[in-house]
This record gives structure tokens, C-alpha cells and sequence, in this order.
């Protein structure tokens, strides 16, 4: 945050985190506004001092919070942030250059309501820019996304109907960390009471969400991203291990973490994981790492590695 702003500026900045972000205590607000603590509360009282009902909480889950009725001033944009959200929303949900769409809807509303020399940029845009479908994303039911990240916020676990991919239904018990929007996907990473272990679900196969009585603590320092990655690479049915002479350092960098993890084995190393789709693992993964490699595990993963050696064996063999 540059360190020229005037008050003004500065006290409307105050508004848009509590408008954004319920529950900012003081030093979060200060931290945001790159100020003292102080200056931070000052800026709460000009609000205030406004007519803007701002109230405070103590308390572990306290803090700044706007008050029931208040009546905010219209969002502006600059053209710059309307070109980039419509460009984000085209990115992420290329559906939504279809006005039948819901979020095609939406940002139609958006569209709109932007002053005339904007919205016209940002019309043309969304009404010209191509966007291809991503074969692998899947769209979660808004409603059942916003229980989750309800609960999240709240720290109350939840009660899940899941449908597996392969048609069956149950239902489980856990403790939201955090909803993660990974290569088009969304994830619930998650702790399973039944399990009593690290789980990740897919929020598209999430039918129902219920938040229950239970509270709970994340952990500390939690990352939701690096813990998603890695736990992508476990629990699949068929179990991988593929070794590699060369050092782990220069491995490494070329490995995803959801192929597994990846260890240190006398002058090389070693990469134990598992995958639910052999083919995908060998050719989209293995093919790409510029190490010589040898499987030792996991005789669907051979087998998978045989045929694309083959296949490749016979594109460069002369023909008789």
C-alpha cells in the first residue's frame, strides 16, 4: 500500500476490507493499510464519524465488522479493473460469454452497470474474446460451495453427501480447512472424523452440505495449497515407485506433487505415490522428466510404461 494516500483515501480503503473481510481486527486492518495501529483505529472512527455503523468485537473471533443496514457507495471501476475481471471470469468459466450462462448473467449485470465509456471496452471484450472450454474443470452447485466456505470461515465442521465417480453415495463428518480452485477444479481439503485423517473431495461431488455443532482449530501456519498437492498423490488404487540415479536436488524441480513423494535412496532417489490412471501417469508425467528412471513398483505403471515405450519404439523403426 503506497504510503501517500491521503485519509480519505485511506478511510474508503478501511471501508472496502470490512466490506470484503467481516472480522479484521485492528493490526490485520494496519498491516493492510501499511500503518500503525493507531492511525488504523483513526480511520474506523472517520467512518464512523461518517455515518457508517462500524462495530467492534473482542474476542478470538473478533474485530471490525459493518453494521446491519449500512448502505454502501455503487463500486467503481477503473477500466483497467473491468477489463481484468471480465478477462478472469472469460479465463476461468469460458461459459460465461454465454449470456444464458448464470455467471454470464452475472457479469452482464456487472457489464451494465459500468459507466458508458467502460462498459463499452468491457462488452466488447467479453462479446469478442474467444474462450475455450478446459476438458477438466468441473463446476461446483453454487449454494453447496457457499455452505462450505460458510463453515470454513466459521471453523463449524460439516456433514457431506459425497457421489463418487464411480456412482456411490455416503455420507461423511469433517472439519473444513479450506475450499482450493486447483487447474479448474474445486477441492474441500478437509479432515475426515472417520478417518481421522487429511482427506480431499471433490466440491462438484459434494450433493449436500450441512455445518453441525462441532467446532474445531485448523493448524497452524496451514498451507491449503501444498497440502492439496500432496495429498492428490496418495490414496489412489494403483501404487507407483520409480527410482532414479540421478541426486533428489536435480530431480526435484520436475516432479508434480501429486505423483507421490519423492526421497533420497543411497546416491539417487526415490518417488513413492500412487495413481488412479496408469497410462496418464507414464505418459503425461514420466515422458516429460529428463532423468533415466527405472519402475519398480506397481505392475499397472510397468505395464503402462511398456506400451508407450513400444508405441514410441515403432514410430522411429524402419518399415520393411
Amino acid at each position: 500500500m503506497p504510503n501517500d494516500l491521503s485519509p480519505t483515501a485511506r478511510a474508503l480503503r478501511t471501508l472496502e476490507i470490512l466490506q470484503t473481510r467481516p472480522g479484521t481486527t485492528a493490526g490485520e486492518l494496519a498491516v493492510r493499510l501499511g500503518v500503525t495501529e493507531r492511525a488504523a483505529r483513526r480511520y474506523v472512527e472517520i467512518l464512523r464519524e461518517a455515518g457508517i455503523p462500524v462495530d467492534a468485537a473482542r474476542g478470538p473471533h473478533g474485530g471490525y465488522r459493518l453494521g446491519r443496514g449500512t448502505r454502501l457507495p455503487p463500486v467503481h471501476f477503473t477500466q483497467p479493473e473491468a477489463l481484468g475481471l471480465v478477462m478472469a471470469v472469460l479465463s476461468s468459466q469460458p461459459a460465461a460469454a454465454d449470456p444464458d450462462d448464470l455467471v454470464g448473467t452475472a457479469l452482464g449485470k456487472v457489464v451494465r452497470a459500468l459507466p458508458e465509456g467502460i462498459g463499452q471496452q468491457a462488452a466488447l471484450l467479453r462479446e469478442y474474446a474467444s474462450a475455450a472450454a478446459d476438458p477438466y474443470s468441473a463446476r461446483p452447485d453454487p449454494v453447496v460451495t457457499g455452505e462450505l466456505v460458510h463453515a470454513v470461515a466459521a471453523r463449524r465442521g460439516v456433514l457431506i453427501t459425497y457421489g463418487s465417480e464411480a456412482g456411490n453415495e455416503w455420507e461423511a463428518e469433517v472439519d473444513p480447512w479450506s475450499v482450493v480452485v486447483r487447474h479448474g477444479r474445486w477441492y474441500l481439503l478437509c479432515r475426515s472424523h472417520r478417518a481421522d485423517a487429511v482427506r480431499t473431495y471433490r466440491v462438484d461431488r459434494i450433493r449436500a452440505a450441512r455445518t453441525t455443532g462441532h467446532g474445531f482449530e485448523p493448524p497452524e501456519d496451514l498451507d491449503p495449497v501444498a497440502v492439496l498437492e500432496e495429498n492428490l498423490g496418495l490414496g489412489w488404487k494403483f501404487t507407483t515407485r520409480v527410482v532414479f540415479d540421478a541426486p533428489l536436488a536435480e530431480v526435484a524441480p520436475w516432479i508434480r506433487p501429486p505423483m507421490g513423494r519423492l526421497e533420497p535412496s543411497g546416491d539417487g532417489c526415490v518417488l513413492v505415490g500412487s495413481t488412479r490412471n496408469p497410462g496418464m501417469y507414464a505418459q503425461d508425467w514420466l515422458a516429460g522428466i529428463p532423468f533415466a528412471f527405472r519402475v519398480e513398483g506397481g505392475e499397472e505403471l510397468r505395464a503402462a510404461v511398456a506400451e508407450l515405450a513400444a508405441r514410441f519404439t515403432a514410430a522411429v523403426s524402419d518399415r520393411t
